[in-house]
């Protein structure tokens, strides 16, 4: 009888999984292809193939990168070499990338950049806040950017016991910003065990020198963050339900659901168009190609921009597609003056006029 039970037991244990792994499979688009949409004079940039994960951009038009994540399930075609920042001016009529020089005292070695965020002093001084990843753990290094020298001073390194799993920040303050946890777990099984049960246990947090916070809380994967122009509303993609939510934001940072955009692919990093209040999201069309990558068949490129974000009917469009033949596994859409910067987890950067 006992042994009787435990067949039954796993059998219907082995079932479940079973169900949940095909539901994921359709929860990641599996089918699908994508149609190209193309903008006009898009060219690739010359320097940055190993991934432009997180794009951020000062008002000035200098844009700062993040290169070289190296991600549990992710391809990397550099593994031997370390992450980077890199600078482009959108101001030239060819843009070219510079990686930017790390003062001492910072172990660029174990430099794993993911998700960044720029925060301009009262007295104009420019910080760069990033998401590492030194051993595959989670910490935020402040630097300062010194624009003569074109070159990052780092200044400090955060870690606390919340902030594990740390994917991107937007940054309101000195020392004071948001993150995303985009899984509860930290080594690679527990996670995909998160994902096919869709634990939903992936969080937002507030960072400030007096303590960390959770203030939002019961996602699929948090992913890409940041906050409107006026600085209300804070947006968060929650990359494996895809949708993204419209959360107000308080007085004591926590955070309240407004409202949810669902969408039909995977988005990863947000920005926002500062002049319209637009949302520029990079996605990935078919997230099985993304992490069971082949190069005969890869993972391929979307762009949306969402416009009357706060009407019952917020504009949904695609402003850039592709089958994986240009671009493969795209995070982030950043616009300034008529241009776009297209970047991708590990792949190339693209460059278009809109």
């Amino acid at each position: 009888m006992g042994k009787l039970v435990a067949l039954t037991l796993l059998g219907a244990s082995l079932a479940l999984i079973g169900e949940r792994f095909l539901a994921l499979r359709e929860r990641m688009n599996a089918s699908r292809e994508v149609e190209s949409v193309e903008p006009q004079n898009c060219h690739l940039i010359e320097g940055l193939e190993n991934g432009s994960e997180d794009i951020d951009i000062l008002p000035s038009g200098l844009a700062f990168i993040s290169s070289g994540l190296k991600y549990p399930g992710l391809p990397d075609f550099a593994p031997d070499e370390s992450g980077k920042i890199f600078l482009m001016d959108l101001n030239e009529q060819n843009p070219r990338a510079q990686a930017l020089k790390i003062s001492d005292g910072f172990d660029e070695e174990l430099f794993n950049p993911h998700g960044i965020s720029i925060f301009i002093d009262k007295d104009y001084t420019v910080y760069l806040y990033v998401v590492n990843h030194p051993h595959m753990k989670s910490t935020v290094e402040i630097f300062k950017f010194e624009e003569q020298e074109r070159s990052l001073t780092y200044l400090k390194t955060i870690k606390h016991e919340l902030l594990t799993s740390v994917n991107d920040i937007v940054v309101l303050g000195p020392e004071q910003f948001y993150a995303t946890r985009d899984h509860y777990f930290t080594t690679f099984f527990l996670i995909l065990f998160e994902m096919i049960l869709d634990l939903q246990w992936s969080s937002v947090l507030f960072y400030s020198p007096r303590g960390v916070k959770v203030v939002a809380e019961g996602f699929s994967s948090a992913n890409g963050i940041t906050v409107s122009p006026d600085q209300k509303y804070v947006y968060v993609s929650d990359v494996a339900a895809k949708k993204i939510h419209i959360m107000e934001k308080h007085d004591n940072w926590d955070l309240t659901q407004l409202k949810v955009i669902p969408l039909s692919t995977f988005s990863d990093n947000l920005t926002v168009d500062p002049a319209t209040g637009d949302i520029w999201a990079g996605c990935h069309p078919n997230a099985i190609k993304l992490f069971f990558y082949n190069p005969e068949d890869p993972p391929g490129s979307e762009v949306l921009r969402i416009q009357n974000i706060f009407s019952e009917n917020p504009r949904v469009s695609t402003v850039y597609a592709n089958n994986g033949s240009v671009l493969q596994g795209t995070s982030v859409a950043s616009t300034y003056r008529g241009k776009i910067l297209i970047g991708t987890v590990f792949h190339k950067t693209l460059h278009c006029e809109l």
